[in-house]
């Protein structure tokens, strides 16, 4: 009996909704809308009207990290008048990228910090090399990445000199760190390379030595400085030289190597297998 009531009942509702001319349920329809456009409306007012009060304005930024080569007080200074917005509505992208236009600063993260102040943590670039031309000096970070700063501000000034097409900086970079130990295994200290707009390879040593590598991927040169540094000591003490007394090798030919050493030019042969 309860089912079948409850049955009448809804058929007893639509049969009275039916009969309720189209025109006023679309006038109570569009009642409905207005009335919760108004809510929204209002929502959205109090909420924008909230977070303009005072106490939200940006008063200060507090920076931490890395900021050896820069004061933070200036750091403060220089970005607080670029900002807009307090601190619901500020820009953190745009804080960022204002903080990353300062020299010496690689990444910045910057966080909302309640009420009314910004939170910057700096990461600073960690120069390994000089980078580029003599006349135009740059710096290479570790992450193989070229970036411009005053280099009378550099901590250690006793930094290799790398060179190359800029997009092939990283991988300069890796061929230096590549190329060291063997070089030092035999009493040799690399100072610079580079990597010629032909594709080729160049060593430059603390002593004044320069040596032509070739081309080739990193595996492929670091053969050739391994079989290199194998017989230079003896082929300097034949020579009845030092190893530092090195002025050129050039290893480039096929079945062997040319080298030049105060005044003595030879080729020594390919060993006999």
């Amino acid at each position: 009996m309860s089912a079948r009531y409850a049955t009448q009942y809804l058929q007893a509702n639509r049969a009275e909704e039916e009969s309720v001319p189209l025109d006023v349920r679309l006038m109570h329809l569009s009642a409905s809308f207005l009335v919760l456009a108004l809510v929204i409306y209002l929502v959205v007012a109090a909420l924008w009207n909230l977070v303009r009060l005072p106490i939200f304005a940006l008063e200060g930024i507090t920076v931490m990290g890395e900021v050896s080569h820069n004061n933070a007080v200036t750091l403060r200074a220089n970005v607080m008048g670029r900002l807009q917005g307090n601190f619901f509505t500020a820009d953190l992208a745009r804080v960022r990228s204002v903080f990353e236009t300062v020299p010496w600063v690689r990444h910045a993260k910057v966080e909302r910090e309640f009420p009314n102040r910004l939170r910057v943590t700096l990461q600073e670039h960690q120069p390994v090399a000089y980078w580029g031309d003599e006349g135009a000096l740059r710096l290479l970070n570790r992450q193989g990445e070229v970036f411009e700063a005053n280099l009378g501000e550099l901590e250690d000034e006793r930094l290799p000199h790398l060179n190359g097409p800029d997009a092939e900086a990283a991988g300069v970079w890796q061929m230096f760190q590549v190329l060291g130990p063997p070089l030092k295994g035999v009493g040799l200290s690399l100072e610079g390379l580079e990597l010629t707009g032909r594709g080729s390879w160049r060593a430059r040593l603390s002593k004044g030595g320069v040596i032509e590598l070739g081309r080739g991927t990193s595996a492929e040169v670091l053969a050739r400085v391994q079989k290199f540094c194998a017989s230079l000591p003896q082929v300097a003490q034949k020579l009845e030289r030092r190893v530092q007394s090195l002025e050129a090798a050039d290893l480039r030919h096929e079945n062997g190597y040319a080298l030049r050493m105060r005044g003595v030019m030879t080729l020594e042969p390919a060993p006999k297998r």
